[in-house]
């Protein structure tokens, strides 16, 4: 205890004010603390934590909190009654600092958990739906986040399931992506399965080994791993009309395949597991190593090689910065450049200090994550929302998408003060909001101005057995080339065939154009369900976690409202899919990577945007509660 006096005033030198203050409510009692003096002022630009507060009230909330998180440590450790929903609902609104709308507050109200009641466990209890899980068994296909969520809430529901995974272990995307520098690109504290916090991040954004050991961990936790089979992969679905159940082929480690039986199918593949290698002539005649970066070679020591890197997007934008110092010499190919967001403390190292006060001060916690899923629940998505009477010209969609795109333009010009010519070459000229933006704390730019490291922005013609060909006629001459071309993210489950009723196959269905209801099932398709499926892809605003709890709680529902009427089988009625594709492919139209003049991995072969979401993440979240029967053809 002496020890965790003597770290107070340490621990809150680097406390996140606005947070700490929604502590001292808890601590005290006092809601007056919720004064216009305090009252945070959050800058695109500023740093969060300090709230925008002068020296002189930082140094004033300091000490009251000093002197009431000792008397309290001091103490019995009781606190006082916790505050009423009215105080609740103006410290959202304090801590947010501004007047949150009152639709997002039962979703808030949900993810903040002051209670610590898990809101989205399931609930069988009755003797008819004890029944039903024990008559049930679901096959999931795929064991990253996605795919162990849902098995964890299958499992909370009594539901029997199988997890099936081509890899050796789970962790998906955080298991095949090992490249140098791979991290997430949201917070620590907020990616994270709401029921599993985990108070000893690293890094306020953590690194691809921590992240894998982190869904290794609530594997084990939950006693996942007699319920896979790893080294497996799908070949093949198939609904058996009379039998009312799913047949799936799987091909075992030893090569022999086995049919297994389901009554339900859930789909956790993901989007973003099948590389895309670009078609670019005599690409397999190169006569050195070549690998894509979602394949990392290991084993290939690139120490005073020459090495050419073929696209910057979000996982060349992590790893240049990590090899650039040990090559010898470096180009890199680029052809649309990403903008770049603003996050200095992209790489820092959560400390001691800030661990304590998320284990030792009461709800600090609580309020630190809230206030970072408020900040990026919706706050940017009017800044990339096109303005259809907006005049200016195509490199944005709105006068806010314009004067935002000056702002970033003014963070990169700094860093590349004294080079004009490499401003113009990182200066993207599409909208801010039209392709996927990187996070970035000066390492990128600092790599490209690095006297080994050369950034090319002339096509690539071809590739040959000494290098690649630009349209300048150059030939660069290489030892390694990295594909960093990212992924073939618009062919939705194209690993393994899926045959529904009457023998049709989901993707002949599809035509090449993904679409589900709601992301998650499909006509002709009963009792099969994809989690992160077409168009719940976010941009800007929020976590694919959120996302995926949101359709694993739906899909535990659709489940459960079979239990409840005693049928066997549900799929969407044709016309509600047909209505709610129609409604989101309106809005992606009206939004920045749905302008005509952009073109990204966001939109299909048919021009069709068959990834993101277009709304508010209060939109989905009321649309997963429960699903509506009137939606489905039960049977």
């Amino acid at each position: 205890m002496a020890r965790d006096v003597q770290m107070i005033d340490q621990a809150l030198a680097e406390a996140h004010l606005p947070a700490l203050l929604m502590s001292l409510i808890h601590i005290t009692g006092d809601a007056s603390l919720l004064s216009d003096e305090l009252k945070p002022a959050y800058d695109f630009f500023a740093e969060g934590r300090l709230g925008g507060y002068s020296q002189a009230t930082q140094d004033k909330l300091r000490a009251m909190a000093k002197a009431a998180i000792s008397d309290y440590m001091a103490g019995d450790g009781v606190l006082p009654p916790p505050p009423d929903p009215a105080t609740i609902r103006r410290m959202m609104d304090f801590i947010a600092g501004v007047e949150v709308p009152e639709r997002y507050v039962p979703l808030l109200m949900e993810e903040l958990s002051l209670d610590g009641v898990d809101q989205k466990l399931p609930s069988w209890d009755t003797p008819q739906l004890k029944s039903a899980a024990a008559k049930t068994k679901v096959l999931i296909i795929g064991a990253g986040m996605s795919g162990l969520l849902t098995a964890i809430r299958l499992q909370q529901a009594g539901i029997a399931f199988e997890i099936i995974d081509k890899n050796a272990d789970v962790g998906g995307t955080w298991l095949e992506n090992t490249y140098p520098g791979c991290r997430v690109d949201n917070p620590s504290h907020l990616y994270s399965l709401s029921f599993e916090p985990n108070h000893e991040w690293p890094q306020h954004f953590s690194t691809q080994p921590v992240l894998l050991k982190y869904f290794q961990d609530v594997a084990e936790r939950h006693g996942l791993r007699r319920h896979m089979r790893l080294n497996t992969t799908v070949k093949e679905a198939r609904f058996d009309e009379a039998a009312k159940l799913w047949r799936v082929t799987i091909r075992r480690p030893d090569g022999a395949e086995e049919v297994l039986t389901a009554n339900a199918v859930v789909s956790a593949v993901g989007q973003l597991n099948q590389p895309n290698l670009p078609n670019i002539e005599g690409r397999d005649s190169f006569a050195g190593v070549a690998f894509h970066s979602a394949q990392w070679r290991g084993d290939v020591d690139l120490t005073g090689k020459r090495v050419a890197v073929i696209g910057t997007g979000a996982s060349a934008f992590q790893f240049v910065p990590e090899i650039a110092p040990k090559v010898a010499d470096m180009v890199v190919f680029q052809r649309t450049p990403p903008w770049l967001g603003p996050t200095p403390n992209y790489h820092d190292d959560v400390t001691e200090r800030e661990r304590w006060l998320l284990q030792h001060v009461p709800y600090y916690e609580k309020w630190y994550r809230f206030w970072l899923f408020w900040m990026m629940t919706d706050g940017l998505l009017d800044a990339i929302t096109g303005d259809p009477d907006y005049q200016g010209p195509p490199t944005a969609v709105s006068q806010v998408n314009a004067e935002l795109r000056e702002m970033l333009i003014g963070a990169m010009a700094l860093q590349t003060e004294g080079d004009p010519e490499l401003l113009a070459k990182i200066t993207p000229q599409y909208p801010l909001g039209g392709k996927r933006s990187v996070r970035d704390n000066g390492v990128w730019i600092a790599a490209l101005r690095r006297p080994n490291v050369h950034l090319i922005t002339e096509a690539i013609t071809r590739i040959t057995p000494k290098g690649v060909v630009t349209a300048d006629g150059t030939e660069h001459e290489v030892d390694v080339i990295i594909y960093g071309a990212g992924f073939k993210a618009s062919d939705f489950l194209r690993t393994f065939e899926v045959h529904g009723r009457d023998g049709v196959e989901l993707h002949d269905q599809w035509k090449g154009d993904a679409r589900a209801y709601l992301g998650m099932t499909v006509p002709n398709f009963p009792n099969f369900f994809v989690v992160y499926g077409p168009n719940t892809n976010i941009v800007v605003n929020g976590s694919i976690i959120f996302f995926s709890e949101c359709s694993v709680r739906y899909i535990i529902e659709a489940l459960k409202l079979l239990a409840e009427t005693g049928k066997s089988t549900l799929e969407p009625k044709q016309a509600v899919h047909d209505a709610f594709n129609e409604k989101v492919d309106a809005a992606n139209r009206g939004m920045a990577w749905g302008a005509p003049q952009v073109n990204s991995w966001y939109k299909n072969a048919t021009g069709r945007v068959s990834q993101n979401w277009p709304f508010r993440l209060i939109d989905y979240w009321n649309a997963t509660l429960k699903p509506n029967p009137d939606d489905f053809v039960i049977r």
